[in-house]
């Protein structure tokens, strides 16, 4: 069984991506960095929050990364953390840049 992880697992599109995985018969890992508050409601919304094992993981902090393969090796890495508010990104443009590269 193939092994993927998803970083940015709580957006629409991160749901929509382990849903497909899951329907592929993968093992499905998602990162979110709000992991501890969030309620992922977009995997709540498509019935597969309790198929998904879920981490805590910082996407710009390499050894928050590397310290998680570590504990959790994967066969595919899928990144969809990026920013997606766009006041945000006006607001923060050093943090938005980090979050998409």
């Amino acid at each position: 069984m193939k092994r993927a992880l998803i970083i940015g697992i709580s957006g629409q599109d991160g749901a929509y991506l382990a849903q497909l995985l899951l329907e592929k018969g993968y093992e499905v890992h998602g990162s979110s960095r709000a992991h501890p508050t969030a309620t992922f409601a977009n995997l709540q919304r498509l019935g597969i929050r309790d198929r998904i094992t879920l981490h805590a993981t910082v996407p710009s902090d390499f050894s928050s990364v590397m310290s998680l393969l570590k504990r959790q090796p994967v066969d595919e890495i899928y990144n969809l953390s990026g920013q997606t508010s766009v006041a945000a990104s006006f607001l923060h443009p050093l943090e938005t840049f980090d979050s998409i590269t």
